[in-house]
């Protein structure tokens, strides 16, 4: 049995009476760029070797586009190295409301034979949002669900994610910094 909550997978086995509880992972981080820019580099997926520590190379047609495959090349704090089939399924480039306030959303859902058996499901989501003035708030948080949640290794994933927010954040602040924009 499994069961999703706002923030929590809970997984049960059917053949013991124990319950493990797993946080989605989660990062976040506040940059000090525009919310273009930091667009930009999440997008040139082309460019991730140049920075990301944790998807060291994205494959997916240019421009990116919903509906594009996508296979993510990780690299896990311990050095190993794994794949991920994914697929777009949310690529909203950003956009201010009348507030002032811009928005930027990108999802992916994985698609690995885990995924097409049903027992571990994926969907990450990673959103931008610069109030005027202000820096640009970057959060990400995939979503697991399945029997097998916990052999997706969430604490690791969560790793992951906390090292590409960071070096987001520096890849974004040097990119303007660069370039003279105001921030």
């Amino acid at each position: 049995m499994t069961v999703n909550a706002s923030k929590r997978t809970w997984c049960a086995s059917s053949t013991t009476a124990e319950l493990v509880v797993y946080e989605h992972p989660r990062a976040s981080v506040e940059i000090d760029a525009p919310i273009e820019v930091v667009w930009r580099v999440m997008v040139e997926t082309e460019s991730y070797a140049a920075w990301n520590p944790f998807v060291v190379w994205a494959e997916t047609a240019q421009p990116a586009a919903v509906g594009n495959p996508i296979v993510l090349h990780v690299t896990w704090a311990n050095g190993g190295r794994s794949r991920s089939p994914e697929r777009i399924s949310a690529l909203e480039p950003p956009v201010a409301g009348e507030d002032g306030v811009g928005v930027a959303y990108l999802a992916y859902v994985y698609e690995g034979w885990p995924a097409r058996l049903g027992l571990v499901r994926g969907v990450r989501h990673q959103r931008l949002t610069q109030r005027p003035g202000g820096p640009t708030r970057y959060e990400t948080v995939e979503e697991f669900s399945g029997p097998l949640v916990g052999l997706a290794g969430p604490e690791r994933v969560a790793d992951g994610f906390r090292r590409h927010a960071a070096a987001l954040k520096v890849r974004a602040e040097t990119l303007v910094n660069q370039s003279g924009l105001d921030h």
